[in-house]
């Protein structure tokens, strides 16, 4: 079985964003990056198959600028067994991450596409639900645990109300939540041999499909700062503040 893991790269975690002065994005002039916290789970469950016997190859794919052969390295020494960089400088809209692919899958034939439920910069959440669409594949997503056996996949959701399981046929598409798992520190051996492991890079051109914008950003501010609270003396203060602020 060979599992597809898509993987982005994002501003790392641990780093504050900054609004470009002309308000027209984020500025990402000397800033530490590193794969969305999302696509490392997806990347080290499907290691995890892997390692079980149930996958046989893992495939990792991004589509960014050159500097993403570094998230791809990343993925190939958490375990995966070769990768594809979909090269551009377009910050592409999720309707456009999913149609590249959806050629991508065309090509590699992959029995289960596992990927981040949402990437920490844009937080849309949309990729895996518009990819499940584009191919008519059946979909799981915000998965906390995944079982594959017999063809299908036992997928564990996150939801409002509890836990809901799902079972899907294969192929399908996987979306990854936080729970599903706690990703590998990819050792120094293993950094050394991704070196030597398979890195295509193919332009977006190439692909051949409509990456068109389709939305236009207006500008981007940074969330408003909040006041200062006040320290009360006794529950007594603290209720009449709240009354008095129409709280209660």
């Amino acid at each position: 079985m060979k599992v597809l893991v898509p993987v982005k790269r994002v501003i790392d975690y641990n780093v504050k964003a900054r609004v470009k002065s002309d308000q027209t994005g984020v500025d990402l002039a000397n800033v530490k990056m590193s794969m969305n916290p999302f696509c490392e789970i997806a990347v080290e469950e499907a290691v995890r198959l892997k390692e079980k016997g149930v996958a046989t190859e893992v495939v990792a794919v991004s589509i960014g600028p050159p500097q993403a052969s570094e998230t791809l390295r990343t993925a190939l020494a958490m375990g995966a067994d070769r990768a594809i960089l979909v090269q551009t400088d377009q910050d592409l809209e999720p309707l456009a991450v999913a149609k590249v692919l959806k050629a991508i899958i065309a090509e590699e034939a992959p029995d289960l596409v596992l990927m981040g439920k949402q990437a920490i910069d844009g937080d849309n959440n949309a990729v895996g639900q518009m990819l499940s669409a584009l191919l008519d594949w059946p979909q799981a997503t915000f998965a906390s645990e995944l079982t594959i056996e017999g063809g299908k996949a036992k997928v564990t959701r996150e939801v409002d109300g509890g836990l809901q399981i799902l079972e899907v046929d294969l192929p399908a598409v996987v979306t990854a939540d936080l729970r599903l798992n706690e990703p590998r520190y990819a050792s120094l051996p293993n950094i050394m041999k991704a070196k030597k492991k398979e890195l295509a890079v193919k332009e977006l051109a190439s692909v051949g499909v409509d990456t068109a914008p389709r939305l236009k950003v207006v500008k981007v501010t940074e969330p408003a700062k909040r006041a200062a609270g006040i320290k009360v003396e006794t529950a007594g203060d603290l209720v009449t503040n709240l009354k008095t602020a129409g709280v209660l």
